[in-house]
């Protein structure tokens, strides 16, 4: 990201089980149990463009495409179905 002119830090980059029940029950994720957060296996970022922050698909699309590129386990929010979720970015288990 870097290299390509964004500037980002990490949004959450472990999710402890408690508060994945509070985001579950918010309707702030799908996921009821433990999920790849919590098993150190998701990440999401906050992504400044041009000096804003941003969580636009149109903008972050380029990075969700290189990360998905990189290997088929991995997993951008952006380009799901139903539950968009640009900040997240994840490694699925083999």
């Amino acid at each position: 990201m870097i290299n390509q002119g964004y500037k980002f830090t990490y949004g959450e980059a472990w999710r402890p089980d408690e508060m994945q029940r509070l985001y579950y029950e918010q309707g702030k994720s799908k996921i009821k149990g433990r999920g790849p957060h919590g098993n150190r296996l998701a990440r999401d970022y906050n992504i400044w463009v041009n000096g804003s922050l941003t969580w636009d698909k149109e903008h972050l699309q380029p990075i969700g495409d290189f990360w998905e590129g990189l290997d088929p386990l991995n997993s951008w929010g952006g380009n799901w179905t139903g539950f968009i979720d640009t900040p997240h970015f994840e490694r699925r288990r083999a």
